[in-house]
């Protein structure tokens, strides 16, 4: 049988205000920009949830982005799934992202990027994030 991981975690932002609403605009059109999953990329629109621009002041202090994801083997490919994910933070306004990636040989990993002062902005530069990794389980032999 092929080796499933799971991928699944999510981006947190500040809830805009009105006179804020460019930021779901810009978040929303960084998913967008991502391919289909038919074409087989790391990252696909099909696996966020994407906000919407019509109702966008529905979170109460924080602007949550969820996704997630069934691969086969992903972890073999992990270095490539990060440079893409980090290319999407890149073009968008959070706090901070947590990525949890299950695996059935090596457990379930943790990944967190925080940035440096009260939100990433899109064109800032350098993303300046902490990336923190866990790791729990172990192989059963």
């Amino acid at each position: 049988m092929d080796q499933e991981s799971i991928v699944y975690g999510c981006i947190k932002d500040i809830a805009p205000t009105a006179s804020e609403s460019e930021r779901i605009r810009v978040n929303r059109e960084a998913m967008l920009s991502l391919p289909h999953a038919d074409e087989w990329p790391f990252l696909s629109q099909e696996m966020f949830a994407i906000p919407s621009v019509s109702s966008p002041f529905f979170n109460y202090q924080t602007e949550v982005m969820h996704f997630g994801a069934s691969y086969k083997a992903v972890e073999y490919e992990w270095d490539q799934w990060i440079a893409q994910f980090e290319s999407l933070l890149s073009k968008m306004y959070w706090v901070s992202a947590t990525v949890h990636l299950e695996t059935e040989l090596s457990g379930t990993h943790t990944f967190t990027w925080e940035a440096n002062g009260s939100f990433h902005k899109p064109g800032s530069g350098n993303m300046r994030v902490r990336c923190e990794w866990s790791h729990e389980g172990s192989l059963g032999i």
